[in-house]
């Protein structure tokens, strides 16, 4: 059987709405390949596109060889290793095929790939780093980046974006059996950056990865994350924060696939907007195939509206196969201040701008310490410092909110 179910409920006070689950049973058989000809120009009809401002991405679209490159710089433990490898090595070791037209032509026009190995048994506290920056070229970026985590190795891996570019990537994290792996990705754009990315993920029997998304700049940005669980007791933890300022459009697009009994995955994302023209965007996709029995699963997306103008789109999805599974169910909530905390701290003396700035930063800082990483998480609370210097607007009930 095959049912579809919405389990939503308020988490923020003040306005919220949701709407029905569209169902998306052919999530799991869509379109891949590494041809950019087999997937079609979006016209921005398609369910996957519908949101995505489509008219910014028409250099991307067209899919045409570029010489442009971006500007990097890498950090490494003892015993990582970082090489450059062809598009033909990288498709012998890719698990999962690019799944729209952006990611295939990542996969066939960016002339090589980035491949990290982490080898079996490996342990450190200090992570691989890797930033990239863009060097303001109008040509589109193509870029393809592999990890590769041995059996039983403890990893973290930081990727972070700066700069201004037009950027396509593909990124694959393959984690082997009984590995415990952190992957961060930042996206700290300028203003005027374009960036999609497709990041797939495969996770072995017995292994832990923990997905991090941080999107705090550019005009455009459109994370897709693909996560499969393809050994038993394999568990996948998604953690994602935006913070959407006027006319930035920020997606997120999640799809677990639980194809395998006895795994588990959990689903964070929370994000905040401020501004004219703010736009969100939250896809959470869940299957769970008819032979994933014992699977225990979970998605939240929760956004704070800080003003007038800012639009979030949240849409949790979840289709089920097998009635045995441990759990499953998402909870998707939109709307604005809590006015019972900026009472409590205004009681105490603290002016209301300071006490809307400490809610926003509370909002974000308990997920951000979940990454586990000292260094990354100063980083990242010292972005949020950034965007909370915009003056935050005084709430009121007239925000939109949407999920459809």
């Amino acid at each position: 059987m095959s049912l579809s179910t919405d389990h939503t409920r308020a988490e923020l006070d003040g306005a919220h709405s949701h709407g029905a689950v569209i169902p998306q049973t052919d999530r799991a058989e869509r379109t891949t390949s590494f041809d950019v000809a087999d997937f079609p120009v979006p016209h921005g009809r398609e369910e996957e596109w519908r949101f995505t401002p489509i008219k910014k991405l028409a250099k991307i679209f067209a899919a045409e060889p570029s010489s442009a490159h971006m500007s990097w710089q890498t950090s490494l433990p003892q015993d990582v290793s970082i090489s450059e490898i062809s598009d033909e090595e990288a498709r012998a070791k890719l698990a999962l095929t690019p799944g729209d037209r952006p990611a295939a032509g990542a996969t066939s026009l960016s002339e090589g790939a980035i491949l990290v190995s982490v080898p079996a048994e490996f342990a450190s506290e200090e992570p691989v780093i890797i930033d990239l920056n863009g060097t303001g070229d109008d040509q589109v970026v193509w870029g393809q980046i592999l990890v590769e985590v041995g059996a039983n190795a403890q990893a973290s891996i930081v990727l972070t974006h700066s700069g201004q570019a037009q950027y396509s990537a593909y990124v694959a994290v393959d984690v082997a059996e009984g590995a415990n792996v952190t992957f961060v990705s930042v996206q700290d754009w300028d203003d005027k950056a374009i960036h999609l990315a497709e990041n797939n993920l495969r996770v072995a029997k017995d292994a832990s990865l923990k997905h991090v998304v941080m999107t705090f700049g550019g005009e455009l940005v459109r994370i897709g994350v693909n996560g499969q669980l393809v050994g038993e007791g394999a568990n996948l933890e998604l953690i994602g924060a935006y913070f959407t300022d006027a006319g930035q459009h920020q997606e997120h697009r999640l799809f677990v696939d639980h194809a395998v009994p006895r795994a588990r995955s959990r689903a964070t994302y929370k994000g905040a907007l401020q501004g004219d023209g703010a736009h969100s965007v939250w896809i959470g996709d869940v299957l769970i195939r008819a032979i994933a029995e014992g699977t225990d699963t979970y998605e939240l997306n929760r956004n704070l509206l800080l003003t007038e103008g800012t639009r979030a789109d949240s849409v949790p999805n979840l289709e089920i196969e097998t009635g045995e599974i441990e759990g499953a169910g998402h909870a998707s909530a939109t709307g604005r201040f809590d006015d019972e905390q900026l009472f409590y701290l205004q009681a105490r003396g603290i002016p209301e701008a300071e006490a809307r700035r400490l809610v926003v930063h509370g909002f974000f800082a308990e997920l951000v310490r979940e990454i586990g990483i000292p260094a990354i998480e100063a980083r990242l609370l010292e972005s949020i410092e950034k965007e909370l210097a915009v003056a935050v607007g005084t709430p009121t009930d007239l925000v939109e909110s949407v999920s459809a």
